[in-house]
């Protein structure tokens, strides 16, 4: 019986040393979690963060479009966030990226009020191409920022000549117009068959079944629109249209101290009125045609004075 009881007690103090084992293993997996997610959460961050300086030197205040990459070396998930709050609304930046063969969310958002970023609501990769073109409408509004991943190429098919040159003038390894393999992002401009039908002189884009609008002629929102989900699209569009409404504000006190300083030309501050109220009030894409009209002809007028606005 002796002997009986001190194999049970030997067995009872291994089972504790076993059950303490694997307790002590828990709590350090759980800490080790723990720490492992709050450094990748701060490199997500950090990373936000540089490409938000990488943004920067693209917009340049220059007429020709500007191109630059950036490579992350771990696999991420760029969530490309729109929103329509406060006076110009937000642009928001989260990153996923990829540990232990596992995406690692994040709760980091960075935030930019006067970045206007056109792509997929959800890109994923290593490497990124940015490139970027003034949006006047009809003074200078923003920088609009086109990003791809580049896992994406895309092939432009019977483009006008303006656009096949600024592409071939950018030199950007995924946008192509010659020596198409066939498994690119089909770009068409007369042809209804393509992943993006672009009808350049109506100023429409067609993607799964989906249209958005531009302003005819404008590169510019035709770049956004080919490289852009509707969602994000008709959000950054509105927000473009936003700063529109508060800038002709702007120019309207910049004509009343022209004025004071002897200016005698014709007042535009009527249709900078007429202007702001159209661009706050456009909901969607459809009704771009509407707000260019006005536009121009104030630019036109603008043109012609010798006290100019802009």
């Amino acid at each position: 019986m002796e002997n009986q009881r001190g194999a049970l007690e030997i067995s009872f103090g291994w089972l504790f040393a076993i059950v303490a084992g694997i307790v002590i293993i828990f709590v350090a997996i759980y800490f080790s979690s723990k720490i492992i997610g709050t450094e990748q959460e701060t490199k997500s961050a950090e990373t936000g963060k540089e490409i938000g300086t990488l943004l920067n030197p693209l917009e340049t205040g220059f007429e020709s479009a500007q191109t630059t990459s950036i490579t992350i070396p771990v696999d991420t998930r760029i969530n490309n966030k729109c929103e329509l709050t406060g006076t110009f609304g937000r642009q928001t930046i989260q990153l996923d990226q990829r540990s232990f063969n596992e995406w690692t969310k994040t709760d980091v958002d960075v935030f930019f009020y006067n970045k206007y970023i056109f792509s997929d609501d959800e890109l994923t990769g290593k490497k990124f191409y940015i490139f970027s073109k003034p949006f006047d409408f009809p003074f200078k509004v923003a920088d609009l920022i086109y990003m791809t991943t580049a896992d994406d190429r895309y092939c432009f098919i019977d483009a006008p000549d303006e656009i096949e040159e600024e592409i071939s003038n950018l030199n950007q390894a995924n946008l192509l117009t010659k020596n198409c393999s066939g498994n690119e992002i089909e770009v068409c401009f007369n042809n209804q068959n393509c992943d993006v039908e672009v009808d350049y002189n109506a100023g429409r884009i067609g993607k799964g079944g989906e249209f958005v609008y531009f302003d005819v002629g404008d590169s510019a929102l035709m770049y956004a629109g080919i490289f852009a989900e509707k969602a994000v699209y008709e959000c950054q569009l509105r927000r473009l249209m936003l700063r529109v409404k508060e800038l002709s504000l702007l120019y309207i006190d910049k004509e009343t101290i022209s004025r004071k300083n002897g200016c005698s030309d014709e007042s535009l501050a009527g249709d900078l009125g007429v202007l702001s109220e159209l661009a706050g009030g456009m909901e969607n894409s459809e009704e771009i045609s509407l707000v260019k009209e006005k536009a121009e002809d104030i630019n036109n007028r603008n043109e012609g004075r010798l006290c100019r606005l802009w």
